[in-house]
């Protein structure tokens, strides 16, 4: 008695169903979108006050020495440039996770959701031509040493509004990421060696 042939690519139902569960990760990358989108709002209404405290609005000035933890023993009528680094810190620390989210988005969809098949778009992020699991994840482990880097430099400016205790827990856990790195980039490597090139 001849069994059915299968041909390529057919499944069974219960594969085909756990397949698909793939899309339930659509709505968290919706959602990621947007908080994208607050961040874009977010970054402009910082920068909106800093223009408006530029020209000497003191409501903007406020909203910044209170959106940046600027807690000095006297009261603040003017730029300085401490809160100008801060700030324009704070906008920096913005766009770097903001591109976290970017490489989460389109990173995270193109390896487990669905393939976008963007070869051919001029705009392709060149990372995303050769990304896995584990590129995402080192790629991932750098940006957020990047944005703790961020985070510490803004408290060394402010340093005088600080604890000594803020200051050094600070400092290790950057120092903890920057260990956390190294061990996922060196554990990928050990996973996936690279290739020796034959010398010409």
């Amino acid at each position: 008695m001849s069994h059915p042939v299968k041909t390529p690519g057919t499944r069974s139902a219960l594969p085909n169903l756990i397949f698909a569960s793939r899309w339930l990760q659509l709505p968290l990358y919706i959602g990621l979108i947007a908080a994208q989108a607050i961040y874009v709002v977010h970054f402009w209404v910082e920068l909106v006050h800093l223009i408006e405290a530029a020209f000497g609005n003191k409501d903007a000035l406020a909203a910044l020495v209170k959106s940046i933890g600027y807690k000095d023993n006297f009261e603040v009528t003017s730029l300085n440039e401490t809160i100008i680094m801060l700030v324009v810190l704070a906008l920096i620390d913005v766009v770097m996770i903001s591109n976290l989210l970017i490489m989460v988005i389109v990173g995270g969809y193109e390896t487990f959701v669905s393939r976008m098949h963007l070869e051919d778009h001029p705009d392709q992020p060149e990372w995303l031509s050769h990304v896995n699991a584990s590129v995402l994840k080192v790629k991932l482990a750098t940006a957020i040493i990047g944005i703790s880097s961020i985070h510490l430099l803004k408290t060394f400016i402010n340093a005088a509004n600080y604890d000594d205790k803020v200051l050094m827990w600070q400092t290790l856990i950057h120092v903890a990421f920057l260990l956390s790195a190294m061990a996922i980039a060196a554990t990928d490597r050990i996973m996936h060696p690279v290739a020796d090139t034959p010398d010409h």
